[in-house]
């Protein structure tokens, strides 16, 4: 099995790093945009930030322009709608592509190890969400439609 703190990610300000600062935490992964019905899910992803940070929890945004072009600016945009429009305490990292040959290391990963219906590993769309268990294992994928608050007794059971 793939480590997944050792992935390689891009930062929001072009840096590769790791996922090394987040061993031992529980994570939900998301790819996002900025000009999707689904963007909303901002406000109940920081809100689960906020409850179950001071616990081990981090949710890790991906944004992502693939799902009719709804992620279109820059890192710096990206993050200023973030900050301005949903209070985002959360990392945001540059843009990724999660669908296709270019998919960055950490999708691939993730697809992979929890494949969607039908044993698809296509991501469908914006706001696909990955459960990650303190020893890196993913142990959930949630559709666009699932609200961050549907997800919370499940990443309370990880705590």
């Amino acid at each position: 099995m793939t480590d997944l703190t050792a992935i390689p990610v891009t930062a929001a300000d072009g840096t590769e790093v790791d996922l090394s600062a987040y061993a031992g935490k529980v994570l939900l992964i998301v790819n996002t945009a900025s000009k999707c019905g689904f963007t909303p899910q901002y406000e109940g992803l920081e809100a689960l930030h906020r409850k179950y940070g001071a616990r081990g929890f981090e949710v890790l945004g991906f944004p992502c322009n693939q799902f009719g072009a709804q992620e279109p600016g820059d890192a710096a945009e990206i993050a200023n709608f973030c900050s301005l429009t949903y209070d985002v305490t959360f990392p945001v990292f540059a843009k990724v592509d999660v669908n296709g040959d270019a998919a960055a290391p950490l999708f691939r990963h993730l697809k992979k190890a929890a494949p969607g219906l039908l044993g698809s590993e296509s991501i469908k769309w914006n706001f696909t969400k990955f459960l990650v268990d303190r020893a890196g294992a993913v142990v959930g994928r949630y559709a666009p439609t699932t609200k961050p608050a549907d997800i919370e007794s499940d990443i309370e059971k990880l705590l």
